[in-house]
C-alpha cells in the first residue's frame, strides 16, 4: 500500500510544483540608475543560489548599444560572493557559503537609466546530513526536491530568454525611431540646402540683371 502510494504523491507534488511555477508570473524589473540593490535570504549553508538577468532597455535615443552593467553579490558576513563586471545580460549560480540574507547590487557606471530585469532563486536539496537530522525526510522527499529545483531551472531559462527577447523587441523598436529621426532629419536638410540654393541663385540673377542695366 505504501509503495504504492509514494509514487502517486510524488507526482502530486510535481503537478503542484508546476502549477505553482506557471503562476509565479514574469520576472522582476528595476531601473538602475546608479546603484540598486536587492535582498535575497539563503536558509542554509551551501544552498544553491541562481539567476539571471538582461538590460532591457535603456535611455540613450541615440545609441542601440546597451554598455552593460556590473553584479556585486555580498554575504551576510560583507564578503563578495559572486561579481560580474559590464554584462548586458548573463546567468549566474554559486553555491551559499553561509544562510542569511545576500545583497545583490546592480551598479550602472555610465549614468544612464537602465531598465534591468532579473530572476533569483534560492534552491535546497537535503543531503544526508539533513536526513540524519530531520527523520521526516526520506528519499523520496529528496527526490521531489530534486525535480523541483529541475523544474525551477526550466522556469529561469524561460523567464531569461522571454527577458532578451523584449531586449532585442526594444532595440528594434529604438533602431527604428533613430531611422525615422534621421531620415526626417535628412529631408529637412535637403529641403533647407534647396531653399538656400534657390534664394542664392535669384540673387546671383538679380546681380546680373543690375550690371546689364548699367
Amino acid at each position: 500500500m505504501a509503495a504504492g502510494w509514494r509514487p502517486a504523491m510524488l507526482l502530486l507534488v510535481v503537478a503542484v510544483a508546476v502549477a505553482v511555477a506557471a503562476w509565479r508570473g514574469e520576472a522582476l524589473s528595476v531601473t538602475v540608475t546608479d546603484t540598486e540593490c536587492i535582498h535575497e535570504f539563503v536558509p542554509y549553508e551551501g544552498d544553491t543560489v541562481s539567476g539571471n538577468f538582461v538590460v532591457v532597455d535603456h535611455d540613450i535615443f541615440w545609441s542601440s548599444d546597451h554598455p552593460g552593467i556590473d553584479l556585486t553579490v555580498t554575504s551576510p558576513g560583507g564578503n563578495t560572493v559572486y561579481t560580474l563586471k559590464g554584462k548586458s545580460g548573463d546567468k549566474f549560480e554559486f553555491k551559499a557559503p553561509r544562510g542569511g540574507m545576500y545583497k545583490f547590487c546592480f551598479h550602472n557606471p555610465y549614468g544612464a537609466p537602465e531598465t534591468v530585469s532579473f530572476y533569483i532563486h534560492v534552491g535546497h536539496i537535503p543531503n544526508e546530513h539533513n536526513l540524519a537530522k530531520d527523520e521526516h525526510l526520506d528519499p523520496i522527499n529528496v527526490k521531489i526536491a530534486e525535480l523541483k529545483e529541475a523544474l525551477e531551472s526550466v522556469t529561469a531559462e524561460q523567464k531569461y530568454l522571454k527577458a532578451r527577447e523584449a531586449r532585442h523587441r526594444h532595440t528594434n523598436e529604438s533602431t527604428r525611431r533613430r531611422v525615422m529621426f534621421y531620415t526626417i532629419a535628412e529631408y529637412l536638410a535637403f529641403m533647407g540646402a534647396s531653399a538656400l540654393q534657390v534664394v542664392y541663385i535669384r540673387r546671383l540673377f538679380s546681380k546680373n540683371v543690375a550690371y546689364n542695366r548699367v
